[in-house]
């Protein structure tokens, strides 16, 4: 046990600079707003230089730990399937003449959601690109002055000395009170009665910073003028060189929620094809309190009580070529997620080697069979544009008749020159998710107040693949000493740690021990003889 808290206090006695605690984590009516929607990957602004992009096997390694982290969401579940709240409506036309968009546009995944838009914030606005996330309930953003770290971004970090109407929010505000839902973290509080949020994710990434309010800009004006978001001051991870990240989720802190109170209770986005190689489509975007002509086919809204804050839909069946897979109607029965971070879909193992057994047996007769490409295990010699000839349609079937139908962008995925693989996985036969490349170039509408989801076809007004590519890279630290293993091997709980070493390291880093965290335990006073401290971490750089 000495050399548990040994490590602990060598950690947290660390300075800013030369520390960084990435923990390791397996479980873990208006105007309406139309934003662009971009990837990460799609070069889109001047500044950003070309570098070697991250190779797709890490990016299928970042989705598999964010399926891990939603799993580890659930792990209060039942395995019956998410209860409607209201019943389907069948298809409709949602049609708003009112609105202002913004584009969405692709990018390689990176863990915590594929695709990014830009934002405004301050008076006068500086803007901003962030990810934006439906997994996700809180919305920050990088800021000056980076008291403990600030991954490198596109554009300068926002600068809230700058803006007229910034402020801080006190501890005993609603909204801090609010961080445990949002965030899955207690709050901690400076010696100011600051709140401080700590936000982290399943691809080891974290954000702390001060709870803050001001105005939100989208699109050609102004969106919300007490916009309530986090501040960061300390961003650890895999976020590219977006400046942050904001939440569209069902939460009351997340940027969608905080805009229905003006726009309506409802949203949809396109998201533009995106391939490894580098073909991008375009046109993507986000709508908040609007939907265009489009017509729906719709599905109940759902919910599971393990996270009510996600988006759930009931899968019936899938079929190949018009034909039905041949499995029981109950192994559709879990909880499945739609979600715009995970980039493939997990189906349960019945389902999938259903659907798998399928589609080798047509792509096979032509192509040959090559081995796994990370969590993709059916693959062959060939190239996406060759392989799509043959490639059969595939239609997801929900419930109320709502359906996908798949092109073959959707169901495959060229993951390097000359190899091409099925863009699903089996999942853990608890629960399911429709990730983003079988939602890619649909309209994907969540309508919260009538409880649907609906689709429709040629979502993105420019689905044309595109040969432009946007590389960008930033370093992140990954620390060598897990400390929250150690402790966990101990008996102590994951989240009471995480809470611990993060918050504890920020009030240290930041204000040299004055700044303190009620609740949580005062590190020992740091001696003089100790001038600083440097952990053995490795330099991963992605995309």
């Amino acid at each position: 046990m000495r050399l548990i808290f040994s490590l602990i206090f060598t950690l947290l006695l660390a300075r800013s600079s030369s520390v960084r605690v990435i923990q390791e984590v397996e479980k873990l009516k208006h105007t309406a707003l139309h934003l662009p929607l971009y990837h990460v990957k799609g070069r889109h602004d001047s500044d950003q230089k070309s570098e070697t992009p991250l190779p797709f096997s890490e990016a299928l390694a970042l989705d598999r730990t964010r399926v891990m982290f939603l799993n580890s969401r659930l792990k209060k579940k039942n395995l019956t399937a998410a209860h409607p709240i209201v019943k389907s409506k069948g298809s409709g036309r949602l049609i708003d003449p009112k609105s202002v968009d913004v584009p969405l546009n692709p990018g390689l995944s990176l863990g915590i959601g594929n695709y990014y838009t830009k934002v405004g914030l301050g008076t006068p606005p500086t803007y901003h690109p962030v990810v934006v996330d439906t997994g996700s309930s809180f919305s920050w953003i990088q800021c000056e002055p980076c008291k403990v770290y600030c991954h490198p971004q596109i554009g300068p970090y926002f600068n809230p000395s700058t803006s007229r109407t910034y402020k801080q929010l006190s501890c005993d505000t609603r909204q801090c009170s609010a961080l445990e839902v949002a965030t899955l973290n207690n709050p901690g509080c400076t010696s100011s009665n600051v709140c401080v949020y700590l936000t982290t994710y399943g691809d080891m990434s974290t954000s702390i910073g001060y709870l803050s309010q001001d105005s939100l800009s989208l699109g050609s004006g102004q969106a919300l003028s007490n916009f309530v978001f986090g501040c960061g001051q300390d961003n650890e991870g895999l976020f590219g060189k977006s400046a942050g990240l904001f939440g569209l989720a069902r939460n009351k802190l997340s940027m969608f929620s905080q805009l229905s109170t003006k726009y309506g209770n409802i949203f949809s986005y396109c998201l533009p094809t995106n391939t490894p190689v580098g073909k991008l489509g375009s046109g993507g975007f986000l709508s908040i309190g609007k939907t265009s002509s489009s017509s729906y086919k719709f599905t109940p809204m759902l919910s599971e009580p393990q996270d009510s804050t996600l988006y759930y839909l009931k899968l019936s069946a899938i079929s190949v070529a018009g034909r039905k897979l041949g499995v029981a109607a109950s192994d559709y029965s879990v909880p499945t997620i739609i979600d715009s971070g995970t980039t493939i879909s997990r189906l349960t193992t019945s389902v999938y080697k259903a659907l798998r057994r399928e589609l080798v047996r047509i792509i096979s007769s032509k192509y040959r069979v090559t081995e796994a490409y990370s969590i993709l295990d059916a693959c062959f010699k060939g190239t996406s544009v060759e392989i799509s000839k043959i490639v059969p349609t595939v239609q997801l079937i929900f419930l109320g008749g709502a359906d996908l139908d798949l092109a073959p962008h959707n169901v495959i995925i060229e993951v390097e020159n000359g190899t091409t693989c099925l863009g699903f996985a089996g999942s853990f036969d608890e629960f399911a998710i429709i990730g983003n490349q079988q939602q890619q170039t649909f309209e994907v509408l969540y309508d919260l107040s009538n409880s649907r989801i609906g689709f429709a076809t040629g979502g993105c007004r420019d689905n044309r693949l595109s040969s432009k590519r946007y590389q960008g890279t930033v370093s992140t630290g990954v620390c060598c000493i897990h400390v929250s293993a150690l402790l966990v091997a101990n008996g102590h709980s994951f989240s009471s740690i995480t809470s611990f070493l993060l918050l504890q390291a920020f009030t240290i880093a930041t204000e040299q021990g004055a700044l303190k965290v009620k609740g949580i335990p005062e590190a020992p006073r740091i001696p003089n003889t100790v001038q600083e401290t440097t952990l053995s971490c490795s330099t991963n750089t992605t995309s």
